[in-house]
């Protein structure tokens, strides 16, 4: 009961006294103090702008200059404004790779797009270089942990993204990619490799939805996040769930989710560091 009395009147009364007091003793507003204090990255972005979240990229630098002038804060701090502008730039680029991310994943595999079937062709060609794909349709694709004979089924899902981020890692991890790609096929503790990809990317899509990645990202990166950045995290996410799943030792793949579910949760606990970075290079 006292806590609530205590933040009502806080709220209600002392804090403004409170932030006059310190403007007068600093001679700085409260967004100043912020900026000025914080280190670079999610800390100092998630504690600024409340009321700017919703600006948009093209709009940054007016809203800068908008902040400042509100603020009675002088134009020519040059230290000030560079601040405000990355973390500007961080949530407005954070909402915009969300949906590069979301317009990606509602594009569905397309067998007759000549574009979608080359991506296709060059995810085999990265993975089995020493073995030709006989044809089109084929048993081959199982041994890159497809379901059947067509590899078009398994992205309803995901769409498009999940083959994306299956050839991303291939093509910039390949010794890595090969690497899982042989523990896959494990003889007890194998499990489907593209098909676990996919569910990865999924993974990899809800937290970006949801907001968990805000801190990576805004750590990650002083500027705008790209759809590079989150194909990083995906590589991250592809490493780390080969190692976890043959720590964990599971007695069969039929306990794929149970798994899938623990690793799930890992990441998210990962995600709540305000100063987390997770990459591959980690």
């Amino acid at each position: 009961m006292w806590v609530n009395v205590w933040e009502f009147l806080y709220a209600s009364y002392f804090r403004f006294w409170v932030k006059w007091i310190l403007r007068l003793l600093t001679g700085k507003c409260e967004l100043q103090r912020v900026l000025g204090g914080a280190e670079a990255g999610a800390r100092r972005t998630l504690s600024t702008l409340r009321d700017a979240v919703h600006v948009e990229e093209a709009e940054v630098d007016k809203c800068v200059r908008n902040v400042m002038k509100e603020k009675k804060i002088a134009q020519e701090d040059t230290g000030f404004k560079t601040k405000l502008r990355v973390s500007l730039l961080q949530i407005s680029g954070y909402k915009k790779l969300y949906v590069d991310v979301e317009n990606l994943r509602s594009i569905p595999f397309d067998s007759e797009n000549e574009k979608h079937e080359e991506q296709l062709i060059e995810l085999w060609n990265l993975l089995m270089p020493h073995e030709n794909l006989k044809a089109r349709i084929s048993k081959q694709w199982c041994h890159i942990g497809f379901q059947g004979d067509d590899p078009k089924t398994d992205f309803r899902g995901m769409g498009l993204l999940g083959l994306v981020n299956l050839v991303y890692f291939s093509k910039h991890y390949t010794s890595e990619a090969r690497r899982i790609l042989s523990h896959s096929n494990h003889p007890e503790l194998g499990y489907s490799y593209a098909i676990v990809g996919i569910n990865l990317t999924e993974m990899a899509y809800s937290l970006l939805k949801n907001g968990a990645l805000k801190c990576h990202l805004y750590n990650t990166v002083s500027g705008l996040p790209q759809m590079e950045h989150f194909h990083q995290f995906y590589c991250y996410l592809v490493y780390e769930f080969d190692k976890f799943w043959f720590e964990e030792e599971p007695e069969s793949i039929m306990h794929f989710n149970q798994y899938r579910e623990k690793f799930h949760e890992k990441v998210k606990g990962l995600l709540l560091d305000c100063s987390v970075i997770l990459t591959l290079q980690n």
